[in-house]
């Protein structure tokens, strides 16, 4: 394959980051995010695998672009066990997608506090070094996946294809899911949380009352907790959620202000 070929989307990778005013490297992940995205789906219609979806902040980001939050994993859901789902995912990097094609790294990290196991993947661009991406392989038990047009600017003018479509966690399943997380027992670093169900409802994409039917059934499954939780959060999360509000462009900048709107919208869900 021609290096001047890699060479010239890096240049592209450049200067569609500087014309639209993106983080160069926000950006190369988007890239490597939809080209893998482009070989699940791929695995999903060959019956590779029966079927995957994409949570955490990586579905957020495919959903509203920068209007959402930066991550730097992707988390994904596969059926099956620890071991089976590491083999579904060594099955589907076989694929590969337009010139980017995958290699599973040997090193694998298991999760204590939950049922996920860490990897590495190398992406590759015509046989050179892209990008290596932590990939969460988490356990394929959603009740609704939707099927996400992903919102992802510039791939076009890069001159790279996309897939139509992705299957990310149902939006009002995964705010539930974080609901649960950023009021329970183990949420010291869970402070994101807030900010990602903040920002879904100012986009006016949370159902209210799916949203509490999913988050009665997660919190009665985790009993960790009572729905609906209360509103107060911690104290020491106050400078983080003031930064994440402004990285986020919020319209509640100052902690007082988020965790009343928090309280609002977690009423709004309960009475949903």
């Amino acid at each position: 394959m021609s290096a001047n070929r890699v060479e010239r989307l890096e240049k592209t990778l450049a200067r569609v980051a500087r014309e639209q005013a993106l983080d160069q490297e926000r950006l190369r992940r988007w890239v490597s995010f939809l080209a893998l995205c482009g070989v699940l789906e791929q695995a999903v219609e060959s019956g590779v695998i029966d079927t995957y979806y994409l949570k955490g902040g990586v579905a957020m980001e495919l959903r509203f672009a920068r209007a959402a939050r930066t991550t730097k994993d992707f988390d994904l859901g596969l059926e099956g066990n620890r071991a089976e789902r590491i083999r579904r995912l060594e099955d589907v990097l076989q694929l590969r997608f337009d010139e980017f094609t995958f290699r599973l790294k040997p090193e694998i990290h298991e999760m204590e506090l939950a049922d996920t196991v860490r990897v590495e993947v190398a992406v590759q661009y015509k046989t050179r070094a892209w990008q290596t991406l932590d990939i969460d392989l988490g356990p394929g038990e959603a009740r609704e996946v939707d099927l996400v047009e992903p919102a992802i600017p510039g791939l076009a003018e890069m001159g790279l294809p996309m897939a139509a479509h992705v299957r990310c966690l149902g939006i009002n399943e995964q705010m539930a899911q974080k609901l649960h997380a950023c009021t329970g027992p183990q949420r010291e670093d869970r402070a994101r949380d807030v900010l990602d169900i903040l920002l879904v409802d100012m986009l006016g994409q949370l159902d209210y009352a799916r949203t509490r039917i999913a988050a009665e059934r997660i919190f009665t499954e985790r009993a960790t907790h009572a729905f609906p939780p209360g509103a107060a959060l911690p104290v020491e999360w106050r400078q983080e959620l003031e930064n994440l509000a402004q990285e986020l462009g919020y319209r509640t900048a100052n902690a007082e202000g988020v965790e009343a709107e928090f309280a609002a919208v977690l009423q709004a869900i309960a009475t949903g």
